[in-house]
């Protein structure tokens, strides 16, 4: 490999002078700058990334830890992340937790080492459940900054990304009590996470204050979705209204509806949290609360980047940025 020396030797000039001429410095003419970038091409010159992070103290180089790769939300998170760090000049070394808690820990600990600057991540199921967050705190203190989005601890202090799944859920809901529905049930896979809880009370809320009774189906893993929703719709008739705290819950629950007969949105109005791609796995497609998530991404990696570029290490400046759904009106309701 070329090195910045033998570029030198051969321009006769000073190894600061190749520098800061391949970094563009208005201290270096540019005839002298065109002499030097012209070599390091010829000679396919690369800059040794180790070497340059030791003597800035900096990888440029972000850890991303998130719980799913298959989740279509997340894996699209992960898309703003990239795109954003990239226009700064950042890498993103990616890890999946699986929902595990010891992954989880296992990742931080793999990229504490000195291979990330800081880093971004969501909270695997097992962590919520369990409520464990000493590890994070542990990666704080070393001096590795964290923002957390969508599924985050509350009670750790750091930059955070979320959305407003408390009020979207709220008024998805009021919205299907504003068409004349009565009896609106609230199905939810997600209900061992804190999102799923917060958009679980957004229904409860809607429902009580329109004085109607609440009705919650809670999908496990290991349940059959298809079976579990079609068994609660041929029990439960009057069902006119469903609210899915995810993507799956309201996709499956249009297909099994029409699978017994019910016309949709006609008998039964169907709104969900998902995204205009998952939303076409449906017919009719399914009205969705959108949650913009490469907005998440690239505000996450924005408020990271800020981060690590400010001079305060103060923890009173740490926010929480609020991403607002949107309810994208579709042929699933009236």
């Amino acid at each position: 490999m070329v090195t910045l020396k033998q570029l030198a030797k051969e321009l006769n000039v000073s190894i600061s002078t190749v520098s800061k001429a391949l970094n563009d410095s208005e201290e270096i003419g540019e005839d002298t700058r065109k002499r030097v970038k012209e070599l390091a091409e010829l000679y396919n010159y690369k800059p040794n990334k180790v070497a340059l992070s030791l003597k800035q103290n900096k990888t440029k180089t972000i850890g991303v830890i998130i719980p799913d790769i298959l989740n279509h939300f997340l894996s699209k998170v992960l898309f703003g992340i990239e795109r954003e760090a990239s226009k700064h000049g950042y890498n993103i070394i990616t890890c999946i937790s699986n929902e595990s808690l010891e992954k989880e820990k296992e990742s931080l600990e793999l990229l504490a080492n000195g291979s990330v600057d800081g880093f971004i991540l969501s909270l695997a199921e097992e962590t919520q459940i369990k409520n464990e967050v000493q590890h994070l705190r542990d990666t704080m203190v070393q001096g590795l900054p964290i923002v957390m989005f969508d599924r985050v601890a509350h009670d750790v202090m750091c930059d955070k990304v979320i959305v407003d799944n408390f009020e979207a859920t709220y008024n998805a809901t009021k919205n299907l009590i504003a068409e004349g529905r009565q009896n609106i049930v609230f199905i939810s896979k997600i209900d061992d996470i804190s999102v799923g809880k917060l958009r679980e009370r957004g229904y409860n809320k809607a429902i009580l204050e329109a004085q109607m009774s609440p009705l919650v189906l809670k999908i496990k893993k290991g349940d059959d979705i298809q079976q579990k929703i079609k068994k609660l719709l041929k029990k439960n008739k009057t069902i006119d209204g469903v609210v899915a705290a995810e993507s799956a819950s309201g996709v499956v629950s249009i297909n099994m509806a029409i699978n017994l007969k019910t016309k949709v949105p006609k008998d039964i109005s169907v709104v969900g949290f998902s995204s205009k791609a998952v939303s076409n796995h449906s017919v009719p497609r399914l009205a969705i609360i959108r949650q913009h998530a490469k907005r998440i991404g690239a505000m996450a990696a924005e408020m990271l980047i800020a981060r690590l570029n400010s001079t305060t290490e103060s923890q009173a400046d740490f926010s929480t940025k609020v991403i607002k759904t949107s309810f994208v009106k579709s042929e699933s309701t009236l």
